[in-house]
């Protein structure tokens, strides 16, 4: 049976999953879950993930959720998905796992939060947070630090080091690009110190093209959906 693939574009974690598939020629289907909709909520989708939440996949009668586990999962079960994504080294493994790790409370905590205070959250009915905004721009801020010093530390243009990306590289950019929806100053103010990190997102994009820019079409056009919004606002004096 066909792989099924539960996402939302507008997703970050929904993005690497899809992302993975195409790269490596694993045969799928795509079922949209429109989290705008709430469709993720709805008896039916909880059937699959009880948490409501995408990723998700549907393998045959196996199900998983959480989208560390469906990348590491998909990695290691489809063959001819080359050995650079999850390495068969454990000792390679333990050190992307560790990233993955990190991944979930700084990097994710910090974006996600930011765009949601700043303009999701906005475009959706919620009031804008600025102090939640900057919180959560510290841990951004902070996240984005660590990468340049830490996780891009080596002669390799990805993570740890490596030659090749791995699926930390595909999550963690993944992440990053939802920053593409905020308005180009703001974005450019926040990554603009970081230029090994920029050099590390332009080195994954062409290492997954041309699936990554495909993938990731939604974010442009949600961002000229926003800043059209937000030019229909009354000017503030």
């Amino acid at each position: 049976m066909t792989l099924k693939v539960y996402s939302d574009r507008m997703s970050q974690p929904s993005r690497a999953i899809l992302i993975f598939c195409k790269v490596n020629g694993i045969d799928f289907e795509e079922i949209k879950v429109d989290l705008s909709k709430r469709q993720h909520q709805t008896p039916e989708f909880k059937e699959i993930n009880p948490l409501g939440q995408v990723p998700a996949i549907v393998d045959g009668r196996f199900k998983l959720f959480e989208s560390h586990a469906i990348l590491i999962y998909l990695a290691c079960v489809y063959p001819g998905v080359p050995d650079h994504w999850y390495p068969a080294d454990l000792f390679r493994r333990a050190k992307i796992n560790s990233v993955l790790d990190w991944h979930h409370s700084n990097l994710r905590v910090g974006a996600a939060k930011y765009v949601l205070y700043t303009v999701l959250g906005p475009a959706l009915g919620i009031q804008p947070n600025p102090q939640a905004a900057a919180e959560a721009e510290k841990i951004l801020s902070s996240s984005l630090s660590k990468l340049e010093t830490i996780w891009l530390k080596g002669k390799g243009q990805y993570l740890l080091g490596g030659l090749q990306p791995s699926i930390a590289d595909l999550s963690l950019v993944c992440e990053i690009m939802q920053l593409e929806v905020l308005d180009e100053k703001d974005r450019i103010r926040i990554l603009g110190p970081y230029k090994k990190v920029q050099q590390w997102i332009e080195s994954t994009k062409s290492a997954t093209s041309p699936h990554f820019d495909e993938v990731h079409k939604i974010l442009f056009k949600a961002k000229a959906r926003f800043q059209e919004r937000q030019s229909k606002l009354p000017s503030k004096m």
